[in-house]
């Protein structure tokens, strides 16, 4: 039986940020092998990737969806606590931008801004990367970052490179995985748990314990690496994008942040924010969270959109099933087919000089 909609992957990451995928066409082939026909590259901070992308695609004949994402910050909701769409850190925001101008016209104060983030970031990533090679030294193990950048990413390095480029080494100098499990044990303590063939178990483990805050290679990020929400909306609306709100949803327990528990107010709240658009990684959630969030921000007048990000290193699956490789419902299917309709014409309309769904403000020009 022939499926109504085109199937919609509207959120991946690529290797000009972090991503599962050797490269853009292991992706875009996933994506035709499964049936996804619309695509939309999504990386941090960068639009160095969309003509690969957007080759690839008219290559595959697939459809090129062109978006960025961001981390910002809300300081008040920070001072007071509250978790927004980061499970960690208060105040964190991330944002997304959809349907992109391509070719790019980002330019002027808005692509400086982009540029000061980005750099605030490798810097920010160079340091951990120092810090680290203080702690694997005696074991004869030194990352250079610049070499790391060259042989792991396209340019944008992170955390999540360090933490592959540490596993390779590893496994480079240790040919038995006995011996590297003894080094994983005396690097984490008794407590190390992922097992060594886990090679994207291992990547996690490193960057949750070394990583992260309190990891003991962990480096504080500048608070210029953070954006208001109202620069970040600025940026994406001058590269010609749609500001859009990822929800991050439900965990494994059921358990929300504390902006997303009450989905009226988040609702209300991103409507004041000036957001017309959301999105979800559906894989993290649960189908029953995403049948009543999507559904309520359709019916609200969002356009509601659904991706996998592939920002970890594990391999998935493009085409979107819920937490637990649950299949999405007709019902999202089309909410997702139809928010991507909506993004494409506002793209297809901005690379054509006529304008798009949003005024240059922010404003809709045209009813979802």
């Amino acid at each position: 039986m022939v499926k109504p909609y085109l199937k919609v992957n509207a959120h991946l990451h690529t290797r000009y940020s972090f991503s599962a995928f050797d490269n853009t066409s292991q992706a875009l082939d996933m994506a035709a092998e499964e049936g996804v026909q619309v695509v939309g590259i999504n990386d941090f901070n960068t639009t160095a990737g969309f003509a690969q992308w957007h080759v690839g695609c008219v290559r595959r004949r697939l459809y090129p969806l062109f978006n960025i994402e961001m981390m910002g910050i809300d300081e008040p909701l920070r001072d007071k606590g509250l978790r927004i769409n980061d499970p960690n850190n208060p105040g964190r925001i991330y944002i997304s931008g959809k349907g992109l101008a391509y070719p790019v016209i980002l330019a002027g104060e808005p692509a400086a801004l982009l540029d000061r983030v980005a750099e605030e970031s490798d810097r920010q990533v160079r340091a951990m990367c120092s810090k680290l090679n203080a702690l694997t030294a005696g074991y004869g193990i030194c990352l250079d970052a610049n070499e790391v950048a060259g042989s792991l990413t396209k340019g944008n390095l992170r955390e999540r490179h360090l933490a592959r480029a540490l596993r390779l080494a590893v496994e480079e100098i240790y040919d038995t995985a006995a011996r590297a499990e003894s080094f994983y044990t005396e690097l984490f303590g008794e407590n190390h748990a992922s097992p060594i063939r886990d090679t994207a178990g291992i990547e996690n483990e490193i960057r949750s314990r070394l990583l992260k805050a309190g990891g003991a290679a962990f480096f504080p990020e500048d608070s210029r690496a953070f954006l208001p929400v109202g620069d970040i909306k600025r940026i994406v609306l001058a590269a010609g994008g749609i500001p859009t709100y990822p929800f991050l949803g439900d965990d494994a327990r059921g358990r929300f942040t504390d902006f997303e528990a009450d989905l009226a107010h988040a609702a209300k709240k991103l409507k004041e924010w000036g957001f017309q658009s959301v999105e979800f990684i559906t894989p993290r959630n649960s189908l029953e969270t995403l049948e009543e969030y999507a559904g309520y921000l359709w019916d609200e007048g969002f356009i509601v959109t659904f991706g996998s990000e592939h920002n970890t290193p594990a391999m998935e699956p493009i085409e979107l099933r819920a937490r637990g490789g649950i299949p999405l419902t007709e019902k999202l299917e089309r909410i997702n087919y139809m928010g991507a309709c909506v993004i494409a014409a506002h793209q297809q309309s901005m690379a054509e000089g006529a304008g798009g769904w949003l005024t240059d403000n922010g404003d809709r020009t045209a009813p979802p």
